[in-house]
Formats: structure tokens, C-alpha cells, sequence
């Protein structure tokens, strides 16, 4: 019987989603409570790959397991196994050839940022307190984004992905206020979030992205030098095995860190 579980969890502790050999990861201690209590060593697929430190909320794993276990006790009983640091939300019983990470059709990130020093958001929010900072040009210059493109100068060097090519349907920065400061007045300064939203996502790609658009926002690169990292699709994509495309990591700005990071939707 095919399933999908619902699950948030906090990265702080992890080596991102998939199993490591040397290091916690999400995927390792979903794969043991099911395990434990399924008495069969059960294999769990994620909806996509999350790096070291970043977070998850309402991430999608599938997996395969006998009948019965789409209930509430079962739910209960894998948070009662799974580090606090994992919540599983739900377990539902789906098609025979349901696959989280294949069936995924879009897929969303969200990256807090926060002007002013806060010492109740620094754990979920990225301190970043340059004075000029033009978030109106950032957000035109993130309209390059959208559509289908080669992403290879915002991708992690060494990654193993055939392509790079990804198609970006939203990207654009948010005002927002925390809860902690429309309940108490607590916190001053502005608070930003930026999302985007692609049918799949290269490694480090959100990271490398907004790193990227602050230095324009903070006018250390131009809009024109951003335009050119955004390339068309990749003629070397569909290339044969062992084929190596140039490597571009280095043409874009600095990765910001993981902890602001956020995968925060999936759609199928």
C-alpha cells in the first residue's frame, strides 16, 4: 500500500532531507519511526532535497508500507518516536504509483530576512542591517527570473543533476510583520520575505538567488549583471552522461545562510 506523510520540520539539527552517511538527516529518522513501528525496514521518498539548516513546512514523503496505517493513532504514535525537531502532520493512503518527489509539480521557498536586530526572530530570520537596501529594484530585477531558464550559475559546484534548467512561475519580495511584534509591539525595523515558486530546484539555487539580488539591492551589481546569470536552456543539458556543462557557481553573489530558508509549499 501506497502512502504520503505530511511533515514541518525545524533544519537546526540536520544535514538537510536526505539520508547521510556521516550526519543526522530528515529522511534517516522518518525511515527508523516508520520502521519501528511498521516492524519492516521501510524506504521513504522526499519531495526534493533540502541543504543543511533549512527548514520545511507541509513537505511531502511517500512510502510503501501494509494497510491500515492512515490513522490518527498511527500519526501519533510516529511523533511520539521522531526528535522535536520533526512533526508529522498526517498520513493518507494514495494511488499505487504515487512518488513525491516525481509527481511534485510545484514547489515553493520562502527566505526571511529582518533589518534591525531582533533577538526573538534570529533563529528562523537573516540579520541583514546594510542602510541602503532598494527592495523595489530588487523585486523588477527578480521579474528576470520567471519562465524557463539555466539556472547553473546559482547551483551548488560538483552537484550531479543532468540539467539545470528549471521554469520559475513567482519570485518577489513581501513585507510582513512577525507575530511576536503585532501582539506585543516588540522588535522595531523592517521585515522582508522573499518567495519563489519553480517546478523543480537546483541545490543552493534560493540561497545563491537571494544573495545575489541583495547585492543589487545594496547596489554592488547591476540589474544588467543579474539579467546575464539568467541563462537560456542549456544545449548540454541532454547531453550524454560524463558530459560536464562550464561551471558558473562563481559568476553569481554569495549563498546567504540556511537557517532563513524555507520550503513552504508543494503542489501535485
Amino acid at each position: 500500500m501506497r502512502y504520503s506523510v505530511l511533515l514541518s520540520y525545524n533544519g537546526a539539527a540536520f544535514r538537510g532531507w536526505q539520508r547521510q552517511a556521516d550526519a543526522p538527516s530528515v529522511q534517516e529518522e522518518l525511515e527508523r519511526a516508520i520502521s519501528t513501528l511498521t516492524g519492516v525496514q521501510t524506504g521513504v521518498t522526499g519531495a526534493g532535497r533540502t541543504d543543511t539548516a533549512v527548514n520545511a513546512i507541509g513537505y511531502v514523503a511517500s512510502f510503501e508500507a501494509r494497510e491500515g496505517l492512515d490513522t490518527p493513532d498511527f500519526c501519533y504514535k510516529l511523533n511520539a518516536i521522531l526528535p522535536s525537531g520533526i512533526c508529522v502532520h498526517g498520513v493518507r493512503r494514495e494511488a499505487a504509483d504515487f512518488n513525491a518527489r516525481f509527481d511534485a509539480r510545484r514547489r515553493e521557498y520562502c527566505y526571511f530576512l529582518h533589518r534591525s536586530k531582533d533577538p526573538f526572530i534570529d533563529r528562523y530570520s537573516y540579520l541583514y542591517g546594510y542602510p541602503e537596501l532598494d527592495f523595489d529594484l530588487m523585486n523588477r530585477v527578480a521579474e528576470k527570473l520567471l519562465g524557463t531558464h539555466d539556472f547553473s550559475c546559482f547551483e551548488k559546484s560538483g552537484s550531479d543533476n543532468k540539467t539545470s534548467v528549471c521554469t520559475v512561475f513567482e519570485a518577489g519580495w513581501h513585507k510582513y510583520t512577525p507575530t511576536h511584534v503585532a501582539l506585543m509591539g516588540a522588535g522595531h525595523g523592517e521585515y522582508w520575505y522573499f518567495r519563489i515558486a519553480a517546478d523543480r530546484f537546483l541545490r543552493n539555487m534560493v540561497r545563491a538567488v537571494v544573495g545575489t539580488l541583495l547585492e543589487v539591492g545594496r547596489g554592488k551589481r547591476s540589474a544588467e549583471d543579474f539579467a546575464g546569470l539568467i541563462l537560456p536552456p542549456d544545449p548540454l543539458s541532454d547531453a550524454a552522461p560524463g558530459t560536464s556543462r562550464p561551471v558558473r557557481r562563481s559568476l553569481a553573489g554569495e549563498s546567504v545562510p540556511g537557517h532563513a530558508l524555507f520550503l513552504s509549499r508543494i503542489e501535485y
